[in-house]
């Protein structure tokens, strides 16, 4: 016989949403993001952290993950426990991995989306989403703030 041992209440809050794959879809990801955010009352730095992670990865699936007549996945994910916000963006294109390019001159107009993400959130990575597509997801710490992401380490 197994017993199941009192678990200290978690709190998990969740927001998911189809779009269209389309750079109209990604707009609206990150409108909607933004009202979600808002709405669990993060800091203002996470917030606008979080705002433009949506629009990078959501706009990265409008563009490179698109199926003709396949939505593109936006959640979003707090979870109150750990302290951590995260974001997921799945497309309906699963061949092609998000590559984050080597070199960016500083002219080039495309290419740096990821780049932005990296430096944005405290992790991200991708994850396939079966039966073609694929999960492109970023975390940030729900506590953060400017003054702690920009303050010179200790030692």
């Amino acid at each position: 016989m197994s017993a199941t041992l009192p678990q200290p209440p978690g709190t998990v809050a969740t927001f998911a949403q189809l779009l269209s794959s389309t750079r109209r879809g990604a707009r609206l990801a990150r409108l909607l993001a933004t009202t979600q955010l808002r709405a669990w009352d993060l800091s203002p730095d996470v917030t606008e952290r979080a705002e433009q992670t949506v629009a990078e990865l959501a706009t990265n699936a409008a563009l490179h993950g698109r199926v003709q007549g396949r939505d593109t996945r936006l959640a979003l994910t707090l979870d109150a426990t750990t302290g951590l916000l995260r974001i997921a963006v799945t497309d309906a294109e699963g061949g092609q991995l998000p590559v984050v390019p080597t070199d960016s001159p500083t002219d080039r107009e495309t290419g740096r989306g990821l780049l932005m993400v990296g430096a944005l959130a405290d992790r991200w990575g991708t994850e396939p989403h079966p039966p073609g597509g694929k999960t492109v997801w970023a975390t940030l710490s729900a506590s953060s703030t400017t003054a702690t992401r920009d303050a010179p380490p200790r030692g």
